[in-house]
């Protein structure tokens, strides 16, 4: 499938349209992943006004090269299935913002929604399903090379690194799948592991260690990342020992997680300790009239299918909610 999802655009398609500002919508949806999405079907389905603000069409979805376990598909790409998402939004007319983050929203009868380019966006209810962010080394040279050998998608940016050296950073899950695409087209992989062991699941590790090009280094860390222009080497520390040493190596890939996108509702909805959302069997936080759905949320287990089953229920909740409030 040729499909390039940075081309994508749901403003030029007629069902999106852009939001009315001065517009009290029923509701109004944070996030464009299968949660979001999910719950823009259902509200839409139940006749009320719905706006819905994106930054990133599809979240890690997007970003994910293979999936096998979302019922109806033996095997589908991450891309491809943010298309199906897509064609199901797209048969009904809904007020749309693209490419803008939140920057707060408030609470009260009517909700305010600020975005990073000043538009305050109003409605009777929010559903947040804004989902996780891939999490940072926070090490000197991180942010600097960011795109230029620093990378935090391995479908994404390997490609450019065939023929050449990579370091993955993470031994979960994330990082073998990204180990597993790098050592496909790249001369050499080396996985770093801050643990003893390597913690993401047999299947994928037995994966990996088919390909003979993989070097792994356990119980270290990175504490620089250094280059000029680009990427040439990063400083890593053994945890056990202290000692320092250098991996020469074109790029880097950082897979250690995500955090929660949940900054801008600090302080308006209760939170647990990793920063999620907390919510009960209805999608309903601690705020009237505010609910949340998918990865961003305390709900375990963070799975598209899911995060498409929490996004409908919020969506019902807050259609009950606009209801019983009429």
């Amino acid at each position: 499938m040729d499909f390039n999802l940075n081309t994508v655009s749901f403003l030029s398609e007629k069902s999106f349209l852009p939001i009315d500002a001065g517009k009290v919508y029923d509701v109004l949806i944070i996030g464009g992943g299968p949660a979001g999405l999910t719950a823009a079907v259902y509200c839409m389905r139940k006749g009320v006004s719905t706006a819905i603000i994106i930054k990133d069409i599809g979240g890690q979805v997007a970003d994910t090269a293979s999936i096998e376990n979302y019922l109806g598909y033996k095997y589908i790409n991450g891309v491809e299935l943010v298309e199906k998402f897509k064609e199901q939004v797209q048969q009904f007319s809904i007020g749309y913002e693209e490419g803008h983050s939140v920057v707060s929203l408030s609470a009260g009868d009517v909700k305010k929604t600020l975005l990073d380019d000043g538009k305050e966006i109003l409605s009777k209810t929010v559903i947040i399903a804004s989902g996780k962010s891939w999490k940072k080394l926070g090490v000197p040279g991180e942010d600097r090379l960011v795109g230029r050998g620093v990378a935090y998608c391995a479908i994404c940016d390997a490609p450019l690194f065939a023929g050449k050296t990579a370091v993955v950073v993470g031994g979960g899950n994330s990082g073998i799948e990204a180990a597993i695409d790098l050592a496909a087209i790249a001369s050499k992989v080396i996985l770093l592991q801050l643990l003893e062991n390597l913690t993401a699941d047999k299947i994928l590790v037995d994966k990996l260690k088919n390909f003979s090009n993989v070097e792994y280094i356990f119980s270290s860390r990175v504490v620089e990342i250094n280059g000029q222009e680009r990427v040439e080497n990063i400083t890593v520390e053994n945890v056990i020992t202290e000692k320092k040493s250098t991996l020469v190596t074109d790029g880097i890939f950082i897979e250690i997680g995500l955090d929660p996108n949940s900054g801008f509702v600090k302080g308006v909805v209760g939170m647990n300790e990793f920063n999620e959302i907390n919510i009960d069997s209805y999608c309903k936080t601690d705020a009237e009239g505010i609910f949340a759905a998918g990865d961003v949320t305390s709900v375990p287990f963070k799975q598209i299918i899911i995060a498409g089953g929490e996004g409908s229920k919020a969506a019902l909740a807050a259609c009950e909610y606009i209801m019983m409030k009429a």
